[in-house]
């Protein structure tokens, strides 16, 4: 029997429907493709540029510590170690490192995996059971770092000072107050800040922005540890002119650059990444905060961290800078 005109209009608006599905799905899969490539040249030009930068100012970079042997213990603090699946992990504070902590918690554990949203922030701040590379004795250390995927994200360095600021002395923290008491006394003018933090929270009183910047810039930035982590610059927490990184991830691109590091990992099939949901400072506000600062302090702080601005890639920031 012959198809009638309506069935054949059927037919085809069916066939129609399955292209446009095919269609889509070569699309959805070469842009994955395209992702990836662009992720991967991305990848080439960070690496390349630390070995070029490392190679060419190694003064600036190395503070007179030609080989890794001569780190300290401390200095290693920030390296931890993942011996069953290969990998290690440079986290910086203020760099979205939480998120990665929480992966390595779950790992940890074994299967089957928890999702690590369900990782609390204190564990993942604090975590029991995953070691430090320092913690291996020293051909242990090596052979690591040799076969390892070893990776870090990092950020950039004004944006990351001034989230440093919001979370530490802008909200109620009684870790930090100490630091807070200490740059109301030098550069508040106020000789007898509040005791407690709970006593200054309520009573607004906290060190401005262009204090925190002050206490930054009297900073003894000839010793290693004369920086609190959070503010202590990223290349002095990770060393990457002594260590090799295979990844180096930006915060700007973090959920997607972190997707594809699972990949390279073999863990994307089995790890659900945590959801993005990092609050990303915008280059109006870093201008609104830093108009605070006097344009000589502004300088002299990019002076400060002017290595981090060139071995990862970041722009001199020309606004704050020209006045």
């Amino acid at each position: 029997m012959r198809p009638t005109c309506g069935r054949l209009q059927l037919l085809s608006g069916f066939v129609g429907f399955m292209l446009l599905v095919v269609l889509a799905g070569h699309q959805w899969y070469m842009s994955d493709e395209k992702k990836e490539e662009r992720i991967y040249q991305a990848q080439e030009v960070r690496r390349q540029l630390i070995r070029e930068m490392c190679e060419h100012d190694e003064a600036a970079f190395s503070r007179g510590i030609h080989r890794f042997e001569n780190l300290t213990y401390a200095e290693l603090d920030n390296i931890l170690v993942d011996d069953e699946n290969g990998f290690i992990f440079c986290y910086i504070p203020k760099v979205a490192c939480t998120s990665w902590r929480r992966v390595m918690v779950v790992l940890s554990r074994g299967e089957p995996y928890q999702d690590p949203v369900s990782i609390s922030k204190g564990i993942a701040h604090n975590p029991k059971g995953i070691p430090k590379l320092r913690d291996s004795p020293e051909i242990e250390m090596k052979a690591k770092l040799k076969h390892y995927t070893k990776f870090l994200f990092v950020r950039d360095p004004f944006v990351r000072i001034l989230s440093a600021y919001r979370d530490k002395f802008m909200g109620l923290n009684g870790v930090y107050y100490y630091f807070s008491k200490l740059i109301m006394r030098r550069y508040s003018n106020i000789p007898n800040p509040p005791e407690t933090a709970e006593e200054a929270f309520s009573s607004h009183m906290r060190p401005s922005f262009h204090n925190f910047v002050q206490y930054l810039l009297d900073l003894n930035t000839e010793s290693p540890l004369a920086f609190d982590p959070h503010w202590r610059p990223m290349y002095r927490l990770c060393h990457p002119c002594l260590i090799d990184y295979d990844f180096i991830g930006h915060q700007e691109s973090f959920h997607e650059e972190s997707m594809q590091l699972l990949s390279i990992l073999k863990l994307g099939d089995t790890i659900k990444f945590p959801p993005s949901n990092i609050n990303m400072t915008t280059t109006d506000t870093v201008l609104e905060w830093f108009k605070t600062v006097p344009l000589e302090d502004r300088r002299r702080l990019f002076k400060l961290y002017e290595e981090d601005f060139r071995l990862f890639g970041y722009s001199e920031p020309k606004k704050l800078l020209d006045g």
